[in-house]
């Protein structure tokens, strides 16, 4: 599988904390393919083609706050963590003070102003590659939604360096974040009937076949809060709950797409 660094600004982990970390682990392996690896003391890598993407922990472990629910985090890579975070307060979001993880890395967690949270991680030992986005198992986008799309977007474009361009012909007015001209993520109002959501980052997966995973999601005790759907010349994709109540999306693409352009053809966004 091929794979090569990440840079600053990119998006370079994803986070599961769930409540039964072996069946989860299990679920997703099932599911997606996923192997694991040991993080001593702490949890279980994800690895996609023996690249790790990501971590999995126990919700119960003694570093999780009081009332943390199950999820998917994410994380950028970033060139200092103490200093994205102090940016974070200057731009009106917040955050807490960053930590080292090992000799691996530094990171710290960061709310914008609309309340979401995403992690930066700036790496010391442990290097930053990615896995070919447009192999199954994979996260291959990743997206926020927020009540104010004005004030998410500039806070984000100022904290990481990123561009933003909305996406021509949008019906829900979808931007992209772009950093040095590519896109890296999306931004989605929060649409009618969902104002109960509080504003967050998603994660998708891309799998081979969506039909095939959502049924074997449900078989596996998953549910569904996105129906599979179908979009002009992108593909196909929907929204699984696993059974340990952590949501993700899944997504097959139309089309072979380059490792280079990680990103959603606009298509798919001007029909969401």
């Amino acid at each position: 599988m091929a794979s090569e660094p990440r840079k600053p600004g990119e998006f370079c982990w994803i986070n599961i904390l769930t409540p039964e970390p072996e069946a989860s682990k299990a679920f997703f392996h099932d599911l997606l393919g996923w192997e694991y690896g040991d993080i001593p003391g702490m949890g279980w890598f994800i690895r996609v083609g023996g690249i790790p993407v990501g971590g999995l922990f126990d919700l119960n472990g003694p570093n999780t706050p009081p009332g943390t629910s199950a999820g998917i985090g994410v994380m950028v890579l970033v060139e200092d963590a103490d200093a994205i975070a102090a940016r974070a307060k200057d731009l009106g979001g917040d955050s807490k003070p960053a930590f080292d993880v090992g000799p691996q890395g530094r990171m710290a967690e960061i709310v914008a102003p609309d309340g979401a949270k995403i992690d930066v991680w700036q790496a010391k030992q442990m290097p930053t590659p990615y896995a070919d986005r447009a192999l199954p198992g994979g996260p291959c986008w990743i997206e926020t939604m927020t009540p104010d799309v004005k004030r998410s977007g500039r806070f984000y474009a100022d904290l990481f360096g990123w561009t933003m361009e909305k996406v021509p012909g949008s019906e829900v007015g979808y931007w992209l974040f772009q950093l040095d001209g590519v896109p890296s993520a999306g931004l989605l109002p929060r649409l009618e009937g969902l104002e109960k959501v509080p504003p967050h980052w998603a994660v998708y997966i891309a799998v081979a076949d969506v039909g095939a995973t959502v049924k074997k999601a449900l078989e596996r005790g998953g549910s569904i809060f996105v129906q599979p759907r179908d979009v002009l010349n992108f593909g196909r994709f929907a929204g699984i709950q696993s059974p340990q109540g952590v949501h993700f999306h899944v997504i097959k693409h139309a089309m072979q797409v380059a490792p280079a352009a990680r990103a959603p053809a606009r298509d798919m966004i001007r029909a969401s």
